[in-house]
Formats: C-alpha cells, structure tokens, sequence
C-alpha cells in the first residue's frame, strides 16, 4: 500500500455526531406528531442538504411540510453542536497525530456546510490537524457523488489514487470509491449492506485497528 495523502468524512467518523443529529430529528418528528421513519433517516446519512431532503420527502410523502420538519431539526441540533464539543470518536487523535507524525497532509470532506464543520472541529480541538477543507457548500452534486473526495484532492495537489479515505457511511464509502481513494469504512450508525461490501474496500470496527495495519506501512 501507497499513499501520500488522508482524507476524512467528519460526522460519525471522527466525531460522535451522528447520534446527536438523529436524537434531534426524533424529537422534532414527536413535536409535529410525525413517525420516525428510522430506515428512511439512515439513509440520509453521509449526503447533503439537498440529498437529504430529497430522500426525507420521498420517503415520507408530498403531504409532509419539509421546511417545519427542517427548521425544528435545525434549531433543536444547531444548539449543541454550535456550542458544545462533540466527543472525539476512539482512535481518531492516535491516528491524526500520526499522520502528522509523518508530514502526511490531511483533508477533510463533510457534507457539513463549511462554517459549521469549521465550528465543530475546532470545539472539538482538531481543527489544526487539517491542511484544507471539503465542504457541503462548495459542491454541486453531494455524497454519493465522488465530487467532494476529487475536490479535497485537488486543493492537496495530490491524485486521488494516492490518498487515503476514511468513513463511516454507505453514501461515503460509494463517494470515495467512485474517486478513486484507497477506501477505510468504520461504521458508525449504519453497517455496511452486501452490495456496499462487494465495493472491495478495507472496513474495520475501530480507527485502532485501522493505526496499526497503516503503521505496517511505514
């Protein structure tokens, strides 16, 4: 194995956010007296804006008011992650501090709109560790589109066949793929369905276990 560059989804994977964003979503859904349609929500993870109220609305019908369910997800989430830390996910500082360790440049690609990935890493005290930045808001088509990975590889200088990519999600790992990334999945809140495993990338339980495979490296 080869590389020279990481990069990593930020939700679910490096911080523990997934569960804060669905006990949000819940809580709104019993405000408006909506059922929590819990496969329709995992599929959402990993995508956009866009792609996320495209799957909400197809999956709960035309008579859902999709604005009020948003605006009340928002609110409700907004309040802690743009005031407090998000826990760090198990083995993520070992792994970051050690790709420092050896000058390999570091990119993030969220489906998280810039300023609110910018918050969360640097409440969470990793903002440094990253070289550039990936956003939601800068690409046209979201995860699973391979756009955002080819995006962080372009402002690394670095060909994506060379960098490492690292997620948690189903829609992630199909984006990273399709870019050309040698591809790490640690499930968070969705484990990998077969046809996401016939994908032939690397997936692991812990970001531990991924450290030391990649320390054989080098």
């Amino acid at each position: 194995m080869t590389f020279c560059a990481a990069v990593f989804d930020m939700d679910g994977l490096l911080l523990d956010t997934e569960r804060v964003c669905q006990k949000a979503f819940i809580q709104s859904c019993e405000v408006l007296s909506l059922p929590f349609l819990e496969d329709v929500y995992l599929s959402i993870i990993g995508k956009n804006a866009q792609g996320i109220e495209e799957t909400i609305c197809e999956g709960y019908g035309p008579e859902l008011d999709y604005e009020q369910l948003r605006a009340e997800w928002t609110e409700r989430y907004h309040s802690v992650v743009y005031h407090q830390a998000i826990p760090i996910k198990a083995g993520i500082l070992d792994l970051l501090t050690w790709l420092k360790s050896h000058s390999i440049p570091i990119a993030l690609a969220t489906s998280t709109p810039k300023e609110l990935a910018i918050i969360k890493l640097k409440l969470a005290g990793i903002f440094d560790f990253f070289d550039v930045l990936s956003t939601g808001c800068e690409v046209t088509n979201g995860k699973p589109h391979p756009e955002i990975f080819l995006l962080a590889a372009e402002r690394l200088n670095i060909p994506p066949t060379s960098c490492l990519a690292f997620e948690d999600s189903n829609n992630g790992v199909r984006s990273a793929v399709a870019a050309g990334m040698q591809t790490y999945q640690i499930p968070d809140l969705v484990q990998p369905t077969d046809e996401i495993v016939q994908l032939g990338h690397h997936i692991h339980t812990s970001m531990s276990e991924v450290l030391a495979k990649l320390q054989l490296t080098r």
